[in-house]
């Protein structure tokens, strides 16, 4: 039974004459299948960005919050000198950022990244289904 939403009368191929022929419908198959290309790329972009986005978010936001507990632990530490000069040393063994390659890995753009990823999921699932819904 076909449904409203059913192609099945498009692929059929009719001849002039109204008689229906057994060939294939090569647009229709080349249609669906660079849409299914796209749909394949978007989906895997949409399953790294969501691997990865929260990876770099919670690694940006515990690299900016860890000299602020440090902090907090020196305070804690009262006045034990080599206390003191142990967590002196730890907060100044912490980078501010740290190059990889010609990359530049700072706190503050691991968070960036991270949402940028996330939005880039978003936008890949948009279009997958988009792309699910064409083909």
């Amino acid at each position: 039974m076909d449904s409203p939403f059913s192609n099945h009368a498009q692929d059929r191929a009719a001849s002039p004459d109204g008689t229906r022929t057994g060939g294939l419908n090569m647009p229709r198959i080349l249609r669906v299948a660079v849409w299914a290309v796209f749909y394949f790329l978007f989906y895997l972009v949409q399953q790294v960005s969501e691997l990865l986005a929260p990876l770099m978010l919670v690694l940006g936001i515990g690299w900016s919050a860890l000299p602020r507990l440090i902090g907090i632990a020196d305070g804690v530490a009262g006045s034990d000198p080599q206390t003191r000069d142990m967590i002196a040393h730890i907060a100044h063994s912490i980078p501010d950022h740290v190059e990889l390659g010609s990359h530049l890995l700072t706190p503050s753009s691991l968070v960036f990244d991270g949402l940028l990823l996330m939005a880039a999921a978003a936008l890949c699932a948009t279009l997958s289904t988009i792309a699910a819904r064409t083909m």
